[in-house]
């Protein structure tokens, strides 16, 4: 890779920005520094021109910037997004509140769904009316049209998404009513319900219209103000900017699909663990991906990324489970399937009023941090418990770069856990420890044991700038056998974010039995959606590779599975191979097979790609006769405190070393329990075996 090629990737987080590139002889090269809530762009440019200050490079050297940010995902979150009006079929205005049946909390009479994110007063009836087959009932009332603008204006709205019923069969009122808002409202992000979502059902096309919305506006502006930033400081390389199902694009082609982005962070550290996956020859992995705000689940099976296009952020829990629903904004576009909740570094703990350690959701964040960070938090985090076990560095963090004080943590759990629950400091850490991993085991298992998949049949794969720490009890807890900790694992999204593809999907409807389906009309619909995407990419990319899959179920089913499709011609034998696919994915997912039940296709996906250049991670260098520093760390109550070796990771390449060890290093700290093996692979990655403990 020569200078001209270079890549940078810089991924936002809730405590961190990480920055991440390859030089051209193959070193990684990192650098965190702390985000910037007020403008997460500053930090962001910040930290890429200072790491490639020191490097001797210049900012002209790199092709690509790529990205990842939680700017869709936080509007969302903190509901700071657009003003947002939906126009909708006259008679549908309420199928934001309507939603589904289901609940996440089934014996909870005091629940409260969230508040849609366009309220009932900035939703207008339009008359109009097409049949389930997409003939017109009622004509377009343009009237009505116009009367919904003029409330718009009167009402500062600053995005408008538009659904009709039955729009994915005919989307000419929609095109229409587009027409008019954009001659009207030219200042306004429109979003069209058949642009992002040419599918059935209503409340999921409704609500992921609506995001797109939304979050339309603050996108925009971020990435309008990251370029700026960007070109100020002479980064005039292509920006791209990662998209939940694990694909790049191109920053401006983001800005109409804004909804594509929300889980975009943690789909790059899933793309990165992937490829490292490929290069140690593991093909089942569950990634584990804990940062400073959240932590994040996936799994990868067979060398496969799992991935799906039935999703809700917004709740307790972010995930995309089918047995869990109703706890968020339901998002039905391409996501690698990945569970999230909020426990992470900076997550806040408390103790309820029954007495009982609760962790997050609610985090202290960049700013101002948990309380050894000495920058004005108050409130005790995880890293705080972390900092009293004796897992931290009692001086600094991030290679000297964060100083902390080891007695202001003391103080602020003594105060808020300890003394009020009248146990021990030690034992107060080791209760927040346990709880914050309990809780980040919910994650694991919304990917794994709901999906009808055993833990400990895979490996763990743990990064962010606390999986390392966490990773033996996540292990513990679920019974797994072996860890792997890679090479910068406290950046490991950025690293993704390098090894990422440019892709783009597409989806539409096809809701034909499998036993009326006219391969003729199958292969023109996927040819179709291949030619729109192809067209999102350029046609200059001559290294594509395409991915077709369709989503089906037994007739009379409510929801669907995803199954690929295979790259040929469809007729009788593809047909049946697809569907003997998807029978064994319902067996292996819910347990059984209905045999003697008719299958149908419900709808269609094409995702193409454009193949990048392997980047290849250099072998670790040889261990260092360094001397090994020691300090004592609490175990729980049956190992209780002990003297533990602190090291670096080179070190574990004489060999491998037994627990209890401490592996300390620039971007994040592996904890390493008593009795547990910890070696050093061929790639720099740690291997922590828990058959050993």
């Amino acid at each position: 890779m020569t200078k001209a090629h270079l890549k940078v990737a810089a991924d936002i987080g809730g405590t961190f920005t990480d920055i991440a590139l390859f030089l051209p002889d193959g070193r990684l090269a990192t650098r965190k520094v702390p985000s910037t809530p007020a403008d997460y762009s500053a930090g962001v440019v910040e930290g890429m021109r200072s790491l490639v200050a020191e490097l001797g490079l210049q900012p002209s050297d790199f092709a690509e910037i790529h990205h990842g940010c939680t700017v869709a995902t936080n509007a969302i979150l903190e509901q700071k997004g657009a003003r947002t009006a939906l126009l909708t079929t006259r008679g549908f205005r309420d199928v934001l509140e309507l939603r589904r049946i289901r609940v996440p909390r089934l014996y909870d009479p005091l629940y409260v769904k969230p508040a849609p994110l366009a309220a009932r007063n900035h939703r207008y009836e339009i008359g109009e009316r097409m049949d389930a087959d997409g003939q017109v009932l009622v004509e377009l009332d343009e009237g009505d049209v116009m009367d919904a603008v003029a409330a718009i204006k009167r009402e500062g709205i600053e995005a408008v998404a538009v659904c009709f019923l039955h729009s994915y069969r005919n989307p000419a009122h929609e095109r229409r009513v587009g027409e008019i808002l954009r001659r009207e409202l030219p200042d306004l992000f429109v979003t069209l319900s058949v642009d992002v979502l040419p599918e059935i059902r209503e409340y999921e096309r409704t609500s992921t219209a609506v995001i797109n919305a939304y979050v339309g506006p603050p996108v925009a502006t971020y990435i309008g103000r990251l370029r700026d930033g960007l070109d100020r400081a002479g980064f005039s390389g292509q920006l791209m900017v990662m998209q939940s199902s694990g694909g790049t694009l191109d920053a401006q082609a983001v800005m109409d699909f804004p909804a594509r982005i929300v889980e975009c962070g943690p789909a790059a550290g899933v793309i990165g663990a992937a490829h490292e996956a490929a290069q140690i020859g593991t093909g089942n992995v569950i990634t584990f991906d804990m940062g400073g705000t959240t932590a994040k689940a996936s799994l990868i099976e067979d060398g496969q990324i799992t991935r799906t296009d039935e999703y809700e952020v917004g709740g307790g829990i972010s995930l995309s489970s089918r047995l869990l629903k109703g706890g968020g904004y339901a998002l039905k576009l391409p996501v690698i399937d990945i569970s999230e909740v909020g426990a992470g570094g900076g997550s806040i703990i408390r103790v309820d009023s029954a007495g009982a350690v609760k962790v997050g959701p609610d985090s202290a964040g960049a700013v101002p941090g948990p309380v050894c960070y000495g920058t004005g938090g108050s409130r005790p985090t995880v890293t705080d418990a972390n900092m009293v076990l004796g897992y931290l560095n009692p001086n600094a963090l991030a290679g000297g770069t964060v100083p902390v004080d080891a007695a202001l943590a003391q103080a602020s759990l003594v105060r808020d856990v300890a003394s009020p629950l009248g146990m021990s400091i030690e034992e107060a850490a080791w209760s927040v420890y346990v709880v914050a991993a309990a809780n980040m085991v919910r994650a694991v298992k919304a990917v794994s044991t709901y999906r009808g998949r055993n833990p400990s049949d895979f490996v763990l794969m743990a990064f962010g700038g606390n999986g390392g720490i966490f990773a033996a009890e996540l292990m513990r807890q679920l019974q797994m056998k072996r860890a792997v900790v890679p090479a910068a694992a406290g950046v490991f999204s950025a690293v993704g974010l390098c090894v990422g593809e440019v892709q783009f999907s597409q989806s539409r409807s096809f809701l034909k039995k499998i036993a009326q389906v006219d391969y003729r009309e199958l292969d023109a619909a996927l040819a179709d959606l291949e030619r729109g995407v192809r067209g999102r990419l350029g046609s200059q990319h001559s290294r594509l590779t395409r991915r077709r899959s369709a989503a089906m179920r037994y007739v009379g089913q409510a929801f669907e599975l995803g199954v690929p499709l295979p790259d040929r011609a469809m007729d009788a034998t593809a047909l049946a191979e697809v569907c003997e696919l998807f029978e064994a994915e319902h067996e292996r997912t819910y347990g059984l097979r209905l045999d003697g039940f008719a299958t149908e296709i419900v709808s269609l996906d094409v995702s193409v790609s454009i193949e990048g250049s392997p980047l290849q991670q250099p072998a670790p260098a040889h261990a260092q006769a360094s001397k090994v520093a020691e300090r004592r760390a609490y175990f729980g109550p049956d190992a209780g405190w002990l003297a533990t070796p602190v090291v670096e990771r080179s070190q574990l390449a004489r060999g491998g070393m037994t627990g209890p060890l401490i592996v300390e290093e620039y971007e994040g700290t592996t904890v390493v329990p008593p009795g547990a093996l910890a070696s050093l692979d061929g790639r720099g990655n740690i291997i922590i075996d828990m058959e050993a403990a």
